[in-house]
């Protein structure tokens, strides 16, 4: 089984939509996803109300997910960190250490257009989040066949 997790700074907009989108897109294959935090903000928090609308309107099931942070062992126990964006980083480099097995990537750099995923709650437009989130999301899955396969 490969282990993905998602990670940005709060665990209520960008990774809880990226755990959902990559779900409904490796329906049937042998993959676990989850999503975590790099900060504690937000720790208990449900997905942001408008994250979870663009979930809706786009036909995406999530459950009742709640904000958790990143810590030490899930270096351990997942196959794929993937953060939004470089901005990430470093708070998750003093959770996890050093990446030594190469599993930290930012979602976007299995595109076209690698780069960061803009954070919707400044900038409000989680339409376009969402298609960002979803382009790397399938870029993902396919790596993940690909290399897996």
């Amino acid at each position: 089984m490969t282990r993905v997790l998602f990670l940005c700074h709060g665990n209520i907009c960008r990774s809880p939509m990226a755990e959902f989108v990559f779900k409904q897109l490796a329906q049937g294959y042998d993959i676990a996803v989850e999503s975590k935090a790099v900060s504690r903000e937000e720790i208990g928090n449900p997905i942001y109300p408008r994250a979870a609308q663009t979930l809706r309107q786009h036909g995406i099931p999530f459950d009742d997910h709640r904000a958790r942070q990143i810590a030490r062992e899930d270096y351990d126990a997942f196959d794929y960190i993937v953060v939004m964006e470089e901005y990430n980083l470093p708070r998750l480099m003093r959770i996890i250490g050093e990446d030594t097995n190469g599993k930290v990537y930012r979602l976007l750099d299995f595109t076209d257009i690698p780069g960061d995923i803009e954070d919707p709650w400044y900038s409000g437009n989680f339409d376009r989040v969402y298609c960002q989130i979803e382009t790397g999301c399938k870029g993902l899955l396919q790596h993940i066949k690909n290399t897996e396969a």
